[in-house]
């Protein structure tokens, strides 16, 4: 993982580079301020291995090892602003840390994340380099992303940035009321990306559009 110091100094993090990407985004359709910013704010680069460093602000998903990506900046800015659209809660259940970049975007938008990662190299990793970043809002756990997190539910939001056949159970029920669950559904490589509301004990669907992303694999 690349030093702090690297956050600063090098052409790829050069303010003209990140306000072209952040540009794409808004032309794209990307309507919040304060997740344009983000994107903006924090250094991607540091995310990736330093040999793909190079495309770090290019609108693209890359690999980060173990099978795993990091997610298209659109498609991070996307379920973010879907997340936080009248979002007046406090809590985020996040599943499937990765490397931590949604969780670094979304850190400063919201109270509180609770984070699960499968694999714990990954959510090691994951976590000293928020911390690297001083971001001291996230708590983190290893564990199987379709059991949550019963412990801290119900939760304002749920993210998952992973692709899963169906909804999980054990996620719907630690949906708070008026609270929204952000997860792509569908078999591998292609995916509607679903928005779902809590009213009650009913809970309403809306897609967003087709994405591709790693399958939500259960067990720990």
């Amino acid at each position: 993982m690349q030093s702090k110091s690297s956050i600063q100094g090098i052409g790829m993090t050069s303010a003209r580079t990140r306000d072209r990407l952040v540009e794409r985004l808004r032309k794209d359709g990307i309507r919040s301020t304060a997740v344009l910013e983000q994107i903006r704010n924090v250094p991607r680069h540091l995310f990736v291995d330093e040999a793909l460093a190079s495309r770090a602000y290019e609108d693209t998903a890359l690999p980060i090892g173990l099978g795993q990506t990091i997610s298209q900046p659109y498609v991070v800015a996307r379920m973010s602003e879907a997340l936080l659209d009248g979002f007046e809660g406090d809590s985020v259940l996040e599943i499937g840390t990765g490397c931590g970049y949604q969780t670094a975007v979304l850190a400063p938008l919201v109270k509180k994340i609770y984070t699960v990662e499968r694999i714990r190299e990954l959510y090691q990793k994951s976590r000293q380099r928020l911390r690297d970043l001083d971001i001291y809002n996230v708590q983190f756990r290893p564990g199987d992303g379709w059991e949550g997190w019963a412990k801290y539910a119900p939760y304002d939001g749920i993210l998952v940035a992973a692709a899963a056949a169906e909804v999980p159970q054990k996620l719907l029920e630690q949906l708070a009321p008026g609270g929204r669950l952000i997860i792509p559904v569908g078999p591998s490589g292609r995916q509607d990306l679903i928005v779902v509301t809590r009213t009650g004990d009913q809970y309403e669907q809306e897609s967003l559009g087709e994405v591709s992303f790693v399958p939500l694999v259960k067990g720990k």
